[in-house]
């Protein structure tokens, strides 16, 4: 029998319909023994998330106010769930000592790492499974960041002594032994973290959509799912502005050669998109996997004879951007040309300086700075063995009206960037999701 480990999100656990739908999926399969759940999320609307409450309540605390009533909220939201499942756990002692804690000033991650912590009790109970506290078994070190090592080698070893068992999401324990959590992207992670240790052979990841897609659905109209997409052209994806998985929670799992699987709480009898190492034995049906892109950056556009000849010229220029403290995203060049691409709004209040920090280093012929770019990402591993990829691309915008700024290839040739006017950005998508999608013709070559 394998493993499966199963990270559940807040809108799959927002009420007690939802749990019974998480019930019938970890129990529909023997293999998924290892569950990770979030926080309620919201119901509906206009509900208001559990962590949340339990923000406003150390908010609170910390101003001195009383939190009767925001940790009422929070109390009757648990108590209603346990009501409705007909779960039978004592809920009250430990409402009323997460309760007394955040009065008497644990701490921000104490406080909302606790929707995660009493979440996991009932699924537990529920279930009937082990609990684990994540305190127990995820460590971070003294500057904050997890301790990968150690994490490994505890968390392993008290997964190995249970044959079921639900760890909440979100949190772990610091140098200190005091709860800590993650910055972003918390049970996401913690989900990852959970597979590898348990040296898992699939991690799924449900949630409320059914996997990845092609493009931004407010961009274009019912783009088709991804199936299958490697750990590489997810990097470049989300990079570009993609809305899937952080990559802090895709690391652990990648480096253990462990594939991925988003689901759909709500659908579960959809494949979702699997995150795989490899990606011989997929075929993807187009010869690309997605687009990704997003608004507002810059380039910074640096010109001087003989650019080519001058050794270190192009250290230099980023130099000077490394004492503004701007991160660059691209650098397209040319003999006597270097483009550095920057986030547009990285530049506030220190243009001016910049540019005479370049003269003074570099001495160029000119320096110039033009605002209001967007970048565009076709990615696709089955771009290398197409050809015409390139044409095809730019032959689409043509047609759409649309005048390429920018243009850059990774020497991996696995994806192709252009930089568009913002005003073209959402026409652009279109023309290549029409142009590789629509009337695309399905590969055979990979």
């Amino acid at each position: 029998m394998g493993i499966k480990v199963a990270k559940f999100g807040g809108s799959s656990l927002a009420d007690a319909a939802q749990f019974k739908k998480v019930k019938d999926i970890l129990l529909s399969d023997p293999d998924r023994r290892l569950v990770v759940p979030s926080a309620p999320g919201k119901r509906n609307a206009t509900d208001i998330k559990v962590t949340d409450l339990f923000y406003e309540c150390n908010r609170l605390a910390a101003a001195g106010q009383n939190i009767d009533e925001a940790f009422g909220k929070i109390s009757t939201r648990y108590h209603g769930i346990a009501q409705e499942l007909g779960i039978t756990v004592d809920l009250d002692s430990r409402l009323d000592e997460v309760k007394k804690n955040i009065g008497l000033g644990a701490g921000a991650d104490y406080a909302a790492s606790r929707g995660e912590y009493l979440n996991g009790i009932l699924l537990a109970a529920y279930l009937g499974w082990d609990f684990i506290d994540p305190q127990t078994g995820i460590f971070f070190d003294e500057d904050g960041h997890l301790d990968s090592a150690k994490t490994q080698v505890v968390l392993s070893k008290i997964l190995a002594e249970h044959d079921h068992a639900v760890v909440p999401g979100f949190y772990g324990c610091d140098v200190n032994g005091k709860v800590k959590t993650f910055s972003r992207g918390g049970s996401d992670i913690t989900g990852a973290i959970v597979a590898r240790a348990a040296n898992a052979d699939m991690y799924e990841n449900w949630t409320d959509v059914s996997g990845c897609l092609m493009a931004d659905p407010r961009i274009v109209r019912d783009p088709k799912p991804i199936r299958y997409v490697t750990y590489r052209e997810l990097r470049e994806l989300s990079y570009m502005g993609a809305s899937v998985l952080h990559e802090d929670a895709i690391f652990p799992v990648r480096i253990a050669g462990i594939p991925t699987n988003i689901r759909n709480t709500n659908k579960p009898e959809e494949p979702g998109t699997i995150i795989g190492y490899e990606a011989e034995e997929h075929e993807n049906e187009h010869m690309i996997t997605g687009i990704a892109g997003h608004k507002d950056f810059a380039i910074i556009n640096v010109e001087k004879a003989m650019m080519n000849a001058e050794l270190g010229f192009g250290r230099r220029v980023l130099q000077a951007l490394e004492e503004a403290g701007i991160s660059f995203e691209h650098m397209p060049s040319g003999i006597d040309t270097m483009c550095v691409v920057v986030a547009q709004d990285a530049l506030e209040g220190k243009k001016d300086r910049l540019v005479h920090r370049i003269h003074e280093l570099c001495a160029p012929d000119s320096v110039e700075i033009h605002s209001g770019l967007a970048l565009i990402a076709t990615v696709g591993r089955g771009m290398v063995r197409s050809k015409g990829t390139s044409a095809r691309l730019f032959n689409a915008l043509m047609k759409a009206g649309v005048n390429v700024r920018l243009i850059d290839q990774g020497s991996s040739e696995l994806n192709i960037i252009v930089g568009v006017d913002n005003l073209d950005f959402e026409v652009a998508v279109r023309a290549i999701y029409r142009a590789f999608v629509l009337e695309d013709t399905p590969a055979k070559t990979y």
